[in-house]
């Protein structure tokens, strides 16, 4: 498989996975809060990754730790509860594509902490991406007038995150394996998500004949094992193999996935909200573009 195909293998896969990732985190909060589905996300997926990469944590040096730490925080710990916090009360399909941000993110701060230039093209693209959020969360907060749409900055700051550990991983952990960047970074999470577990009562609300939690928990290993620890170590593959552009861009894919299972739920998603979304789109578009 050459580096083309590879490319977009692994973006056509994250895609489908993290594309699905939103409808399984909305239905793991049927039967468990938000800091229970961010904390047991964090556990089931770093069980996951040691099973298979712990001795590859041997692997990592000593200036490998702190951009280790650093993109633990910002591109997962973090990220991972904003998201539940959200999903618990907007749509799922919205908070996908407000993640989309992640490319118009990525760019900015590549430009203000990573001394990469952008030009007028990408700058004109990063206001009419962020003029297409604000018309989204607007429109979908009148059409879900029930929905508290104050939680839609909570992916926007994610993305942000997102947008940290992108960089920071191809500056600085550009030459360390996938695997271990992954295995290094859940396990920096591993005790803060259960000292969070713990502070959160699930281990006094959890009674095992409860058929509403041990659905959400089935939910929520299938989120933990395919949509962050697989679908983790993928992306810091994609990340080493292409630039921060393209490795974003599969951003513009997930929306897509993450609709149509929202849609399929039952969501709303009306003419406003995809004019709004065509917005968001065209302005990561043309951030993505360079001159010639």
């Amino acid at each position: 498989m050459n580096l083309s195909t590879k490319r977009w293998f692994y973006i056509i896969i994250l895609s489908l996975v993290w594309g699905s990732s939103f409808i399984l985190m909305k239905k793991s909060l049927v039967g468990l809060s938000p800091l229970q589905v961010g904390s047991l996300r964090i556990i089931f997926a770093s069980l996951a990754l040691f099973s298979v990469g712990f001795k590859k944590l041997k692997e990592l040096k000593k200036e490998n730790l702190k951009p280790i730490v650093i993109t633990a925080a910002v591109g997962t710990f973090f990220p991972v509860f904003l998201f539940a916090f959200a999903i618990h009360d907007i749509d799922s399909a919205i908070a996908s594509i407000l993640n989309s941000l992640t490319p118009l993110n990525t760019l900015i701060v590549g430009g203000l902490f990573f001394g990469i230039y952008f030009n007028n093209f990408q700058k004109i693209g990063v206001l009419i991406g962020f003029l297409g959020t604000v018309i989204l969360i607007l429109s979908s907060a009148k059409i879900n007038t029930n929905q508290q749409y104050i939680f839609a900055l909570l992916p926007v700051i994610a993305s942000i995150g997102y947008a940290f550990n992108l960089n920071i991983i191809k500056k600085y952990l550009q030459n360390v394996s996938p695997l271990s960047i992954s295995t290094g970074n859940f396990a920096v999470m591993f005790i803060p998500a259960i000292l969070v577990l713990y502070f959160s009562g699930f281990f006094t609300d959890y009674h095992i004949g409860d058929e509403k939690m041990n659905r959400s928990l089935f939910y929520l290993m299938l989120l933990s094992v395919f949509g962050t620890a697989l679908a983790k170590t993928l992306y810091n593959k994609l990340i080493q193999l292409t630039t921060t552009a393209f490795s974003s861009s599969v951003t513009y894919l997930i929306p897509v996935v993450a609709v149509m299972w929202g849609v399929i739920d039952g969501e709303k998603f009306l003419l406003s909200q995809i004019l709004a979304s065509v917005f968001i789109f065209f302005g990561i578009y043309l951030s993505s573009k360079k001159l010639k």
